[in-house]
C-alpha cells in the first residue's frame, strides 16, 4: 500500500465517524482492533464512539495534521464540540471546548487494528478556569 492510499482509507474512516455511519465501520476497524493497549474489538469500539456522540451531539473530527508511512497514519484532529456532562472527568455541562488529539493508528489490510490516542485535557482545563479579573 502507498502513502495516498493508506490517507485515503483514513480520510474514508474520519468520513464514516462524522457521518456516524455505523454500518460502514467495520470497513476501516478491525474485528480485534486495540485501543490504548485494550481490546476492545469492533463492536466494543463502535459502542465507545456511540456513546462519544451521545454525550457530545455536535462532535466532528477534524483533521488538522496527518502523516502516513505504509502501515500507519499519525495524526492531530481538533474539536470544537459542547459535551453534555462530565468529558474526561471534567464537569463541562454544555459549555463549549476547543481541544486537540494526537491518536497514531496502526493499519493492517487497510482497516485499522490498534489505535494510540492522547487527549489534550490541559486545554479543556484552561478553558474552563474562571478568568482572572484585571489580569
Amino acid at each position: 500500500m502507498i502513502k495516498t492510499d493508506l490517507s485515503d482509507v483514513y480520510l474514508g474512516y474520519i468520513s464514516c465517524l462524522n457521518k456516524q455511519d455505523w454500518s460502514r465501520l467495520g470497513r476501516f476497524v478491525d474485528d480485534d482492533v486495540l485501543h490504548n493497549g485494550r481490546r476492545l474489538g469492533l463492536s466494543g469500539y463502535r459502542e465507545m464512539l456511540e456513546r462519544d456522540f451521545r454525550e457530545i451531539p455536535d462532535l466532528q473530527f477534524n483533521v488538522q495534521m496527518m502523516m502516513a508511512e505504509p502501515s500507519r497514519i499519525a495524526s492531530r484532529l481538533l474539536f470544537s464540540c459542547t459535551p453534555r456532562g462530565e468529558f474526561l472527568g471534567l464537569a463541562i455541562n454544555g459549555r463549549k471546548v476547543s481541544f486537540s488529539e494526537n491518536v497514531f493508528y496502526e493499519f493492517r489490510a487497510e482497516k485499522i487494528v490498534r489505535v494510540w490516542s492522547v487527549i489534550d485535557k490541559a486545554a479543556i482545563e484552561a478553558q474552563l478556569r474562571p478568568q482572572l479579573v484585571g489580569a
